[in-house]
């Protein structure tokens, strides 16, 4: 049996990364901790962020580079945390063999390092940074093509990669300015009809959720950080796995969303 038919598919995840002062909660990086050891051992990552959007689609860094530091007006400490995985230069070539098709081209930008929707959860999942991570860009927010790419990574799974979509299953930050402290309405009301689309694996409602789901607009005036749960969607629906989902950390954070999805 070669290495490949002996690897264990990996799941595809889809998480709320939350933001640099997540690592201070006292309940979310134990819950993170606590899904990456239930987790198949993995042979690489592979990373969506909400935070990175570039056309044509672009694979970050292959080796090892420094940090984005993609926020702004946090104390000094947030600004010093490393991730020093390891590069992933063949996961970065098997990524482009299975994306570049007519009219969808692939670029590289090696020293673009990982932005806070990807070492943020990975800092609290994957402590020792011992695994290579790749992270590739968003080209599109059009969640039929973002599942469509999804599709085309589906291979990966087989390989021992997991695949990971990162954003918030709500984000709203201008409103939240203007919230009492509590959970306000539209992010509970997205977060429960979310939870039940998932459920009962209704894609066409989840792609169409600017319209479909309750405060669809307010819970995402922009809708960067739902669209990784696309990939992964993409990622899982090959392998016939859409039923094969659970969430596996739910709850808010902030007044938003936290809701975080396996799927496999």
């Amino acid at each position: 049996m070669s290495a490949a038919a002996a690897q264990e598919r990996m799941p595809a995840l889809y998480l709320s990364h939350g933001a640099p002062p997540l690592a201070d909660d006292p309940v979310w990086p134990g819950q993170l901790a606590a899904w990456s050891a239930d987790l198949p051992h993995p042979k690489a990552i592979l990373v969506v962020s909400a935070h990175w959007e570039e056309a044509p689609l672009a694979l970050g860094a292959t080796r090892t580079v420094p940090l984005v530091y993609d926020f702004w007006g946090f104390p000094e400490h947030y600004y010093q945390v490393r991730y020093e995985a390891p590069g992933a230069p063949e996961l970065a070539e098997s990524v482009r063999k299975l994306l570049r098709a007519p009219g969808m081209p692939v670029q590289d930008i090696p020293d673009r390092g990982l932005d806070h929707g990807a070492y943020v959860p990975l800092v609290e999942m994957f402590p020792e940074a011992d695994l290579p991570v790749l992270q590739i860009s968003m080209p599109t927010l059009d969640p039929v093509r973002l599942m469509d790419i999804g599709r085309r990574l589906a291979p990966l799974r087989d390989e021992g990669v997991l695949i990971v979509g990162s954003g918030f299953f709500t984000h709203n930050l201008a409103a939240l300015r203007h919230a009492d402290g509590g959970v306000p309405s539209w992010s509970s009301e997205f977060d429960d009809w979310g939870r039940r689309a998932l459920e009962a694996r209704d894609v066409d409602a989840l792609l169409d959720f600017l319209h479909k789901a309750p405060a669809g607009r307010y819970a995402h005036p922009r809708t960067e950080h739902f669209a990784p749960l696309f990939v992964t969607m993409g990622a899982a629906e090959v392998a016939g796995e859409l039923d094969a989902q659970k969430s596996v950390i739910d709850g808010f954070w902030m007044g938003m969303a936290k809701r975080s999805v396996q799927f496999g």
